[in-house]
């Protein structure tokens, strides 16, 4: 049977949008906090030859570079003051909360309610500081090293390294901006933003290369519903579920009455750990070949080991990509996103258990054996979503602008705010049914005051 609340979700109108002006406040400040991020792509860093950089860029925009400027939103193919982008919080922040779950003082800080959050986050910020600083002088070498810098020396790098940090600072900055005042979460949309803002450009330039005979219209064609295809699986794949049925018996409240048992579901995702694994791991694989793409690889036999082996398509990348996806699947999801013992415990404190296992410890191995199960089929449809695209552009040249990591992101992202936006409206849709019934209430009152007045 639908309930009320189902019922209200799904007549929720779009129209109402016009209506609920918190809503409409939150939308306008986030899309205000994300124009300001795009402006910000286009401020250079100074001491940075642009004719070089923009030869440069050319010359790597089917390789590498192509691919980390557009994870950027562009900015580090025009070397912006945001050329980092937001990958050092997101390293930051999942380190930090890796370590939460395998330290046992930041575990008590993590219990210790908004206090300990707000110091959590004070360490996440300081890693983010030394991520990014680190990042940024790397980036620094490299530009003087490929003779992208017009006055390389001590004073171009300290000038990168601190408008480099400061730019990832101001987005981190503007990321909670966006998930404390607007609508959905900050960090995930500035990602998004930079991914979606060089859509067009590539579109143009794929169609582009189909009027000048370079792709046949059949290639074309393949591309266009390769990725609806795609999109279309991730969405199925983000939405699936394993349902573990849960049985609550009957309790006696106070004063004797008795309460039936009820019965409830488990949900577990098929992807406990949503997007987190292929972040990661584009992160640590693109760090040390972005470094040898911009260092002049040919210079280094390092260097141009790195980008020989570990670039885009190539086997080893492969590989590695795949293993790191699937490792950091179930570490994050057994050390963060679904702590079986945690969960256990929890249905133990509600009186609640799992028909024909009990409560406790033989609860916590029967959902890590089925969450088990579920992540090799959710570890397997991340590493394929990853792999397709960078198996397509390396192996059989056939373009495909967006990577896999940027699939997720953009259909998790689209997915997330949709839903908060919905979840605002319902909001405002019950407000009002609120205040109608108050109003009613007075109302009534006051007609039944006139009615039947107080006797003495």
């Amino acid at each position: 049977m639908v309930s009320a609340v189902e019922n209200m979700a799904a007549n929720t109108s779009w129209s109402a949008l016009g209506k609920a002006t918190d809503l409409r406040n939150r939308i306008l400040f986030t899309l205000g906090l994300l124009i300001v991020y795009r402006l910000g792509t286009f401020i250079p860093v100074p001491g940075i030859d642009g004719g070089a950089l923009r030869d440069f860029m050319e010359q790597a925009g089917q390789g590498i570079g192509g691919m980390v400027s557009m994870f950027t939103g562009g900015a580090l193919g025009r070397m912006g003051i945001f050329a980092l982008g937001i990958m050092p919080y997101i390293s930051a922040s999942i380190i930090v909360q890796l370590l939460t779950s395998m330290v046992p003082q930041l575990e008590q800080l993590k219990k210790e309610g908004e206090m300990g959050r707000k110091k959590i986050n004070q360490y996440t910020r300081f890693g983010t500081v030394a991520l990014a600083t680190l990042q940024a002088y790397g980036l620094a070498v490299s530009l003087e090293t490929g003779d992208l810098a017009t006055d390389p020396g001590l004073f171009f790098r300290a000038s990168t390294v601190i408008t480099l940090v400061g730019g990832t600072m101001f987005l981190m900055w503007l990321g909670e901006q966006i998930t404390a005042r607007g609508v959905g979460n900050g960090i995930s949309l500035i990602i998004f933003v930079g991914i979606i803002a060089e859509l067009p450009a590539a579109l143009a330039q794929f169609f582009a290369s189909g009027r000048s005979g370079a792709l046949s219209p059949a290639v074309i064609i393949g591309v266009i519903v390769m990725v609806i295809a795609t999109i279309t699986f991730v969405v199925f794949m983000e939405r699936a579920l394993r349902k573990i049925h849960i049985q609550y018996p009957r309790r006696q409240a106070a004063g004797g009455k008795m309460y039936d048992g009820g019965s409830s579901h488990l949900p577990v995702k098929v992807n406990p750990s949503g997007v987190i694994p292929a972040i990661f791991a584009s992160s640590l694989l693109l760090l040390p070949v972005t470094i040898s793409t911009f260092s002049g690889n040919s210079t280094n036999p390092v260097m141009s080991w790195l980008l020989a082996n570990f670039g885009p398509g190539q086997p080893l990348y492969l590989i590695f990509f795949i293993l790191m996806i699937v490792f950091f699947a179930y570490f994050y999801t057994f050390n963060v996103a679904f702590k079986p013992d945690d969960v256990a415990d929890n249905l133990k404190n509600q009186n609640g258990f799992v028909p024909g296992i009990r409560p406790g410890k033989k609860t916590a191995e029967y959902l890590e054996y089925v969450v088990n199960r579920v992540l090799v089929l959710g570890s397997a449809y991340l590493a394929a979503v990853c792999i397709l695209p960078e198996i397509l552009r390396g192996q059989f040249a056939i373009p495909f602008y967006f990577g896999g990591t940027s699939v997720l992101i953009v259909v998790s992202v689209t997915m997330d705010t949709i839903q908060q936006v919905q979840s605002h409206l319902l909001a405002h849709q019950y407000e009002g049914l609120i205040e109608r019934s108050q109003l009613r209430g007075k109302s009534g009152t006051k007609r039944r005051g006139k009615k039947n007045p107080v006797r003495r």
